[in-house]
């Protein structure tokens, strides 16, 4: 059976697993450089504050080793703080956390006016989903390699590199278990890696 680890210092990890298990695959928290040791056949980062978040894989020691991973090719999902997190340039600077997907994100896109919204559009070829956007950011451009897989109001909010998936909105609080599902069969069970 497919296992997947969830960073679990902050956000919704929780909800990931819940719908790790409805997709029929099994997870773990990871909460220390030790857990990233275990076996696994992927890893999602959830929402949350990215600085809170970068902070504290720096201090657990746990920014190397999973980024290591990650370029290896360890299928990787991360949503909304994930997607800051992975992005190789936020806001126009190059000071980045993992830095592992040649994407750049703004943070806070939507600003608190729009702090938070629900909405449906299509995600690459599996229709149209529910997406919760909460003070999200979004993709502001995408580099060679880099698949943009869904837009809202003319912004990419989804896209995949290899053996890394992004999303700016949280599928884990929706009804919908179509993102996890895609991660598990499209990512972690082909076992893509990133095009060089």
């Amino acid at each position: 059976m497919t296992t997947v680890g969830v960073l679990a210092l902050q956000g919704a990890f929780a909800e990931h697993q819940a719908m790790l298990a409805k997709v029929g695959a099994k997870s773990f928290q990871i909460r220390s450089a030790q857990d990233l040791e275990r076996p696994l056949d992927g890893i999602i980062i959830p929402g949350g504050e990215s600085t809170v978040i970068g902070k504290l894989l720096d201090e657990l020691h746990m920014d190397v080793p999973l980024r290591r991973q990650i370029v290896a090719g360890l299928p990787v999902f991360g949503t909304c703080a994930g997607l800051i997190l992975l992005a190789a340039q936020i806001d126009g600077r190059s000071n980045t956390v993992l830095g592992t997907m040649p994407i750049e994100a703004s943070r806070n896109a939507y600003g608190r006016q729009l702090g938070s919204f629900c909405t449906t559009a299509p995600f690459g070829d599996i229709g149209v989903i529910p997406m919760e956007f909460i003070r999200a950011p979004y993709i502001v451009s995408c580099r060679a390699g880099v698949s943009a897989l869904a837009t809202v109001d003319g912004r990419i909010v989804a896209a995949q590199y290899g053996n890394q998936l992004a999303t700016a909105f949280h599928p884990e609080l929706t009804d919908s278990t179509a993102i996890h599902r895609y991660f598990i069969d499209q990512i972690v069970k082909k076992r893509c890696t990133c095009p060089n």
